[in-house]
């Protein structure tokens, strides 16, 4: 028994070294090849993306996907328990007819980094692990960064600056605020939606990016925080009655 737990110790210890040097080098580095680029490669011959650091790409694309998947990006380590608690509630009540997900842009960015398709425990587990280690290791536009060249955005596409020339003719770094968010419409369901005509769903996300302000400037965050602070309290106060 001694060997053995001497020899699970082992194997604990070099699959963390190893994740967390994986981790720190895609810090600085774009990452080669994802899990979902391979199989859509498998699928369609090929894929299309180009990488685009942050600084070239609109200021109202990040904040797009912030307004759309993650209002409270700024504000968690990694894991929204509140929107999960919520979602748990709701899949019970529709009883796996409808599933409602909770994640992340930190888990979403972990899970298509660095974990393979599916739903196991496993790969739950492994998606996360890295996301504790991504928001350990980088920063919050790192992180932002990463998912907006990763994210696919339609068959065989992958990454903002594929679809910002594919629908719209232009960079990344030249889309407008109604572009930005026709493009983070389609990232739930990349291989249904188009990203090259507006939606209801791209009119909310555009209206909600007015509403938040310019998540990176400290100032607007903190007011931003207690506002939904205060939408929640008055939810709950809702609920009591």
């Amino acid at each position: 028994m001694k060997r053995v737990f001497s020899f699970l110790g082992a194997c604990i210890f070099w699959i963390a070294t190893i994740s967390v040097l994986w981790v720190l080098v895609l810090r600085v580095l774009p990452p080669p090849v994802t899990w979902i680029m391979a199989q859509q490669a498998n699928e369609q011959g090929a894929v299309q993306r180009t990488w685009v650091p942050f600084d070239r790409i609109a200021h109202s694309m990040p904040m797009a996907v912030i307004a759309a998947e993650d209002q409270k990006f700024f504000d968690h380590s990694g894991f929204d328990l509140e929107a999960m608690r919520k979602a748990y509630e709701y899949n019970v009540r529709k009883k796996g007819r409808r599933t409602k997900g909770a994640s992340t842009l930190s888990q979403q960015t972990a899970k298509n980094t660095f974990c393979w398709p599916g739903r196991t425990y496993l790969r739950k587990g492994t998606e996360a692990w890295f996301t504790i280690l991504v928001e350990l290791l980088w920063s919050k536009q790192r992180i932002v960064e990463v998912y907006l060249n990763i994210a696919e955005t339609g068959k065989g596409r992958f990454g903002v600056e594929t679809i910002a020339r594919s629908c719209f003719k232009r960079s990344a770094a030249e889309i407008s605020a109604s572009q930005a968010a026709q493009i983070a419409a389609v990232l739930p369901l990349p291989r249904k939606r188009s990203a090259c005509s507006g939606s209801a769903r791209s009119g909310w996300i555009l209206r909600q990016m007015n509403n938040l302000g310019d998540l990176f400037d400290p100032e607007v965050r903190e007011r931003t925080r207690l506002e939904l602070e205060r939408k929640e309290a008055r939810k709950a106060k809702r609920k009591r009655k």
